[in-house]
């Protein structure tokens, strides 16, 4: 890709795959030029569980996206999840050689290089070090240190880990399209990123990201990341769960969740009946629109209650003003801020993901798109981020030459 202005997200999701092509306007938003959108075949749960037809849906869907945005796609930002993630926190510490020096980037660089080096049980690989904040000369809750003086550089890290294996087939499904992953982002973290304010990341606020095969779940509170989960159940679950429960077909039973589909039995009448169509010449099978609600109702319930159970779990229950943001596909339920509310006592708002994004988005604003259009801004960040340790090497280099000079 010639334009460094263009960033392009691949959601490799359990229901679809998503590939999004972005470019950031002169207002710093993100106009769309293009998206491919297409069924997910070879992924379970937030984890490739057959390669080949991987590669064909995302084959299928970066196809599309760069025919709608006439961009030779070659690279991407891939997004992380599944029920392998685990998060912990951890310290690192830097002792520096003098307190003239100031601290610099390259010390807290280095903290998080070390941090990559933990020795992890077999099979497990670190995914993200995030720093949440520093420690200098023991002086505590330091935000940012660069600048300051100091010997004793601590930081407390957020530490993400997930299977190498998980890893690797992402990689591997990537490289066989004929594409390279420029960066692998967990996805709740993309999320964040699409539908969060940085007000409500200050004030304290969960993220609740309900996918077809997984439930992801980041907390943030004073702007930092302060815990990470995947619950492995999502919108495929309900499916299942409407069509043993009708004793109909999946495709009718996803198209009976969208459409009729509650999260709130107590909302729907008892007298509304849809009427679905029987098999080969059998005769149509009438269900009420309340016996759906109560099957979905129940196992929303359970994935709430296993979120409420992270919230206590990580230790800021009562510490969350800004309360719980629902995106992801299973957000389109209706009802379901209600049910939230309900079952968590939190104040819950459905995220959107158009607060970053110019022109060419309107069929994204959907928060089933939440990680793809996340997984853009996160590329637009990483490249940022190079772009200026290679403008820092540069001017390095020329001091450095400038010295040699001065000295022959």
């Amino acid at each position: 890709m010639e334009n460094n202005d263009i960033v392009v997200g691949l959601d490799i999701g359990t229901t679809k795959i998503c590939t999004i092509v972005g470019r950031r306007n002169e207002f710093g938003k993100i106009d769309i030029l293009g998206y491919g959108k297409c069924d997910s075949l070879g992924v379970t749960r937030g984890v490739v569980t057959n390669i080949v037809n991987t590669i064909d849906s995302i084959m299928t869907s970066v196809k599309m996206a760069s025919e709608e945005s006439s961009v030779e796609i070659g690279s991407v930002y891939v997004g992380i999840a599944g029920q392998h993630i685990k998060s912990l926190q951890h310290r690192g510490m830097r002792t520096r050689n003098s307190l003239d020096d100031e601290i610099s980037q390259e010390d807290i660089d280095a903290i998080v290089d070390d941090m990559y080096k933990l020795a992890m049980p077999p099979g497990e690989k670190i995914i993200h070090v995030i720093p949440q904040e520093y420690i200098i000369d023991n002086e505590q809750g330091i935000k940012n240190p660069i600048g300051m003086s100091g010997i004793r550089l601590e930081a407390n890290c957020h530490i993400i880990t997930g299977q190498i294996t998980a890893a690797k087939n992402i990689y591997k499904c990537v490289d066989r399209a004929h594409l390279e992953t420029k960066g692998l982002f967990l996805e709740p973290l993309a999320s964040s990123e699409a539908v969060l304010t940085e007000e409500e990341k200050e004030a304290g606020v969960v993220l609740v990201d309900i996918g077809g095969g997984t439930t992801d779940i980041a907390i943030f509170q004073d702007g930092i990341i302060r815990h990470t989960a995947v619950i492995p159940f999502g919108g495929n679950v309900i499916t299942e769960d409407i069509k043993m429960g009708c004793s109909i077909i999946r495709n009718q039973a996803e198209l009976l969740k969208i459409k009729f589909g509650s999260a709130l039995a107590s909302e729907n009448q008892e007298n509304e009946i849809v009427s679905i169509p029987g098999l080969r010449g059998r005769e149509p099978r009438e269900i009420s629109v309340k016996n759906l609600a109560h099957i979905i109702q129940a196992r929303m319930e359970e994935i709430i209650e296993h979120v409420h159970f992270e919230i206590r779990n990580s230790g800021f229950e009562k510490k969350l003003i800004a309360g719980i943001v629902i995106t992801g596909g299973g957000a389109q339920l209706r009802h379901i801020v209600q049910l939230v509310e309900f079952i968590t006592g939190m104040d819950t708002r459905i995220g959107y993901p158009n607060e970053h994004l110019g022109k060419g988005a309107d069929d994204l604003k959907s928060p089933m798109f939440a990680t793809g259009v996340g997984l853009v801004i996160k590329g637009f960040q990483d490249a940022d981020k190079q772009k200026s340790s290679a403008a820092k090497v540069v001017v390095e280099e020329k001091a450095h030459a400038g010295k040699l000079k001065a000295a022959k």
